[in-house]
């Protein structure tokens, strides 16, 4: 399996508040492990509730005696949701913040997925497929009907979630949890919304398509959500993996 990440600022914020994790190697029961944050907040809370998402899921990973991956993504995100919904509450600087959170854990050809907010999982194979759905305002208003799929990446509250890390104390935050299968030349991409924002499906799917290494995918990736406004900080994990590997 090979995996490669990176996180920009983008060219209109001074902070870049998304945080990665990228790891082929087994963390925990997990065999790998891969996770897109992007914080929100005041100050320097978003940064920080992004990066101690991440750091507090691996640390419940590396101890947890759960060996099923669906079950250690789950009970993991709520534990880590507690942990930061404690945090912005103890300390004035931090409240109010809060982070997206999309994790994905492969185990040979299955691959399981949880998502809190709006960061996405891609599946990029013959054709695109968001595996992942949004919560957020716009989606809501998608699924109900009353506003077209086109609309939604222009309405002027598309950066409103309706689920994020840290915000509430209660189920309002559980993630929603995935398991897909995946073949060989098949690509999973995690990313945050400062790329899907910039960038139309159609055109990820062609930078990865057309580009040989998936780090030079991602750096590409990162470099048209740049040239496209960069409006907002740019994460993306690209994920190839191998099936039939031990």
């Amino acid at each position: 399996m090979n995996a490669f990440g990176k996180t920009d600022v983008g060219l209109m914020r001074t902070i870049n508040q998304d945080s990665i994790f990228v790891s082929t190697q087994p963390i925990g029961k997990l065999p790998n492990l891969f996770i897109v944050a992007d914080g929100m907040g005041g100050h320097k809370a978003g940064d920080v509730a992004s990066r101690e998402a991440i750091e507090r899921f691996v640390k419940y990973a590396c101890t947890t005696h759960m060996s099923d991956p669906a079950n250690i993504l789950d009970a993991g995100i709520i534990s880590v949701n507690k942990d930061i919904f404690d945090m912005a509450n103890s300390n004035r600087d931090y409240s109010g913040m809060g982070t997206t959170f999309v994790a994905a854990s492969l185990v040979e050809n299955h691959v399981y997925i949880a998502n809190v907010g709006d960061s996405r999982l891609y599946l990029i194979g013959r054709d695109i497929r968001q595996i992942t759905r949004d919560h957020s305002l716009v989606e809501d208003m998608v699924r109900m009907g009353v506003l077209e799929r086109e609309e939604a990446r222009t309405h002027y509250k598309k950066n409103v979630i309706t689920k994020a890390i840290g915000v509430a104390d209660d189920k309002t935050s559980t993630p929603d949890i995935f398991e897909i299968e995946v073949e060989n030349g098949d690509k999973l991409l995690l990313c945050s919304d400062g790329l899907t924002n910039m960038v139309e499906d159609y055109d990820i799917k062609k930078i990865v398509k057309d580009n040989d290494s998936i780090e030079d995918a991602v750096r590409e990736l990162i470099k048209q959500a740049n040239e496209n406004g960069g409006k907002d900080n740019i994460s993306a994990i690209l994920i190839e993996p191998e099936i039939g590997e031990e």
